[in-house]
């Protein structure tokens, strides 16, 4: 569990970790609007390029971006699999009694595959390369102008920087407990789906009483620091743009404008 990258933050100095977190949160947003333009293996290249040149560009490891899969893993596979057998376009590659699978169904499933891998990877790095406190900071300027409708902006930015900072924590506490609870002769590889639901229960309950004893220990560290909230709060550190900014938004856009244009040039998946 501990090989999973998501929401960890991997301390470097780079083109990446030093652009503003508001331009990353937005540039996030455009790499997920850009995978879902993508029609087809083309487009789906020119995206597949901007994130490597991302990755190289921020001095993280691949291997840190690659381990971000493995959450979904499951996710891609069974995707992958309902595609395989229930796209019904093409030609027929096998048939076996009612069970019949298409060369567009191949072609579909792989996509698809492709389509969630990038999209896991591309904002597995926002965290990656953005502090939680960053993060926090770009989010509640982002959502600034709803505070004029009185909306508890810099609450909900805390709210989900914390969580974000708590998923390594929750899973260093589960690695932790499911090796006390082996070394006490629990087993939770054998059996059926039913058994391994039923034996980790002995994880979930001591997991869930540890979340809650950290959130009421991280509310009284708040209280006795008399934090209020948004109220008369300043910041030390200003968001400022710079010329990484820009440049960092001219390549995503280009790399839209390439994804957008070989989407329409080529068409469909092939």
């Amino acid at each position: 569990m501990r090989e999973v990258s998501f929401g960890q933050y991997y301390p470097t100095s780079s083109f990446v970790h030093n652009l503003d977190a508001r331009i990353k949160i937005l540039l996030m947003i455009a790499y997920v609007v850009l995978i879902f333009l993508a029609k087809n293996f083309y487009a789906f290249m020119a995206a597949g390029a901007l994130l490597v040149c991302i990755v190289a560009f921020s001095r993280v490891p691949l291997r840190l971006v690659l381990k971000s899969i493995r959450g979904i893993l499951f996710l891609v596979i069974f995707t992958a699999l309902l595609n395989l057998f229930f796209y019904g376009k093409g030609e027929i590659l096998f048939q076996w009694h009612f069970i019949k699978i298409y060369d567009q169904a191949v072609y579909y499933s792989v996509f698809m595959a492709l389509r969630l891998s990038l999209l896991v990877m591309g904002t597995s790095l926002l965290t990656l390369t953005t502090t939680p406190v960053s993060l926090t900071d770009g989010i509640e300027s982002l959502l600034s102008p709803l505070k004029k409708i009185k909306f508890p902006v810099h609450e909900l930015a805390l709210i989900m920087s914390i969580a974000l900072r708590f998923i390594p924590t929750l899973t260093e506490e589960t690695d932790r407990i499911i090796r006390a609870q082996k070394a006490r002769g629990a087993d939770f590889e054998s059996g059926g789906l039913l058994h391994r639901a039923k034996a980790m229960l002995p994880v979930l309950i001591p997991l869930l009483f540890s979340a809650f004893r950290r959130a009421d220990e991280l509310g009284d560290a708040m209280d006795a620091r008399c934090y209020s909230g948004s109220k008369n709060r300043t910041k030390y550190k200003k968001l400022r743009l710079s010329w990484r900014d820009l440049v960092a938004t001219l390549f995503v856009a280009a790399a839209t404008f390439a994804v957008v244009y070989l989407s329409r040039l080529f068409g469909g998946l092939l």
